[in-house]
């Protein structure tokens, strides 16, 4: 899958760029904490690749190099957006944990920021509910949909959604709604793209033939 007018040279330009992202985010994995130690999927960095190259593959340069930009800035002034997403994604699994050891360390968001994520987040729950519909034996295998379907043990997409998004710079932010605003305007589906690209790594042919071996 190719962006609109994009090359092969600069498709390959970007891949190496998405790569360089996971490579980092991967090297942040490493050093978060959960309250019960490791997690397992710590220790398997093909599945982490798969899995976010499948989202940053969906992404154009200038939100690649904005969010390496994030990365990279936050490594030099020690911050690990990694786990400041992760910890956010306590607030509503262990609230009182959150409010009492997590959040005084996180930055704080104005509120035109949280309803800019706020607005996203709708969309792509839109999005992510006509995937359910259409390819029901992956979204079997997928996070639930909703905050309000979040349990101690597993974690909703509307509430890893609102982790991440809190982790972008002003400039990342703009630069993903951008991303976001296009894909409306153009009737396109980003759960779709970011599922697409992941079962094409994980080596079906594609959406359809990824939905019929999992039906089995």
């Amino acid at each position: 899958m190719t962006h609109p007018g994009e090359t092969y040279d600069q498709r390959a330009a970007r891949l190496d760029r998405a790569r360089e992202v996971v490579a980092l985010e991967w090297a942040q994995f490493q050093r978060v904490r959960g309250e019960d130690g490791r997690a397992a999927c710590q220790d398997d960095p093909a599945e982490f690749e798969v899995q976010r190259l499948g989202q940053f593959m969906t992404w154009p340069m200038p939100l690649l190099d904005s969010y390496l930009a994030d990365l990279e800035a936050a490594e030099a002034a020690g911050r690990n957006l990694l786990t400041e997403k992760y910890a956010r994604m306590m607030e509503p699994t262990d609230p009182e944990r959150y409010a009492r050891e997590l959040a005084p360390h996180l930055p704080v968001l104005p509120d035109a920021r949280i309803a800019a994520h706020e607005a996203l987040i709708t969309t792509q729950l839109g999005w992510a509910r006509d995937f359910h519909r259409r390819y029901p034996a992956l979204a079997a295998g997928m996070r639930v949909l909703t905050t309000a379907e979040d349990t101690r043990d597993a974690t909703s997409f509307e509430t890893y959604l609102r982790g991440e998004l809190a982790t972008y710079s002003d400039r990342t932010l703009a630069l993903y709604r951008a991303l976001v605003d296009s894909l409306v305007e153009t009737g396109q589906n980003l759960t779709w793209r970011t599922v697409a690209y992941t079962v094409i790594l994980a080596g079906y042919e594609g959406l359809d033939a990824a939905e019929a071996a999992h039906r089995r």
